[in-house]
């Protein structure tokens, strides 16, 4: 750089003493008002070049979950340099079994959290300052399974049984649907596979329908052999993967966050636009982290999570959270026990 404006300033000198020469022979004095013409040409020039480049924000995003096909806009944004356009420096963070997205948030380690409506309720009843930037997905894909062998043909009947169910925030749809139902059953801890349910260990299992329940079609049960029981169908339609953030961080960083939302969504575009480019990178970042890839399996994932988050309007999909599924589940939670009371301030959260 240094050495072109050196260049530059002297390639000006010797045109100014160019025309100084030509000027006395050809105007006389009018020679000197020549440096005056010369600097309306250079300034402007000077100014241009000396605008200081404004750096990008960076921000942490934390997903819920280990990388996979749910996550895909946020990984195509990201390769196709969506939020650098945008202004942003994004580093993406895969949430482990020992550390929530939301706890995450919560203790100001990461400016974005993906998390359940569920979860970010009891965290906002606690007393977390959380606020909804984006509501992806709308509606519940969380499912109990059981084989047909096994006599649960109807939810009544797994009273009295053994139900896989995760640990933490995860466990809210499937606890309170087992309560909304009155159902007692034996509560067995489910890890991230489905080992349990294949060795018997449990009669009922917790899933989704984009994950566990392919994975164990592609076990070996044929899909008659299984009962799918979706929570959605039941009155536990709980409203899944939204963007959040604290609200210090939507005050002091309003525009930033409304560009980090609009390049996702330019992510989520591309990714359905081109499912096999998404998948690349689905399998590109699990390899990185070592989880197992399955191309089939992450190509069923995200066709269940296009068909999850709707087609989209004229205007893209509404991705605002809607006061009255705030206000249902809220209510519903209360109701069995699941927090003490819907927040004062519910409304923070940001529904709209």
């Amino acid at each position: 750089m240094m050495r072109i404006v050196v260049l530059r300033v002297r390639g000006m000198v010797e045109l100014l003493h160019g025309w100084r020469v030509l000027s006395r022979r050809a105007f006389g004095c009018a020679w000197r008002w020549a440096p005056l013409v010369m600097l309306l040409f250079i300034v402007p020039q000077t100014r241009a070049g000396s605008d200081a480049v404004v750096p990008p924000t960076p921000l942490l995003l934390m997903l819920a979950w280990q990388p996979q096909a749910q996550f895909a806009g946020y990984y195509v944004a990201l390769e196709h340099g969506f939020y650098h356009e945008a202004g942003i420096e994004l580093t993406i963070l895969s949430a482990d079994r020992g550390r929530s997205a939301l706890a995450a948030l919560r203790a100001g380690e990461v400016d974005l959290a993906v998390a359940w409506l569920a979860a970010a309720i009891k965290a906002r009843a606690d007393g977390a300052p959380l606020v909804n930037v984006a509501q992806l997905l709308p509606r519940s894909s969380v499912v109990l399974i059981t084989r047909v062998s096994s006599g649960v043909h109807r939810l009544s009947d797994l009273g009295g049984r053994r139900v896989g169910m995760w640990m933490g925030d995860a466990a809210l749809p499937v606890e309170a649907l087992l309560r909304e139902q009155n159902l007692e059953v034996e509560r067995v801890p489910q890890s991230t596979t489905i080992n349990l349910f294949l060795r018997g260990g449990v009669e009922a299992m917790s899933g989704m329908l984009y994950n566990e329940y392919h994975l164990l079609i592609d076990a070996g049960p044929e899909p008659e052999e299984v009962m799918v029981f979706p929570l959605a169908e039941h009155g536990i339609d709980f409203p899944e993967d939204g963007l959040y953030v604290l609200e210090q961080t939507q005050r002091e960083k309003s525009a930033v966050i409304a560009a980090f939302v609009a390049a996702t969504r330019r992510g989520w575009e591309q990714a359905f636009a081109d499912p096999e480019g998404a998948l690349d990178l689905v399998l590109r970042r699990q390899r990185a982290e070592y989880v197992p890839a399955n191309r089939t399996h992450q190509r069923w994932m995200l066709e269940q999570i296009r068909a999850a988050m709707g087609e989209p309007g004229e205007n893209g999909w509404d991705w605002r959270l809607h006061r009255e599924d705030v206000e249902r589940v809220g209510d519903l939670l209360q109701r069995l026990d699941m927090i003490d009371a819907v927040p004062s301030d519910i409304e923070r959260l940001g529904a709209e």
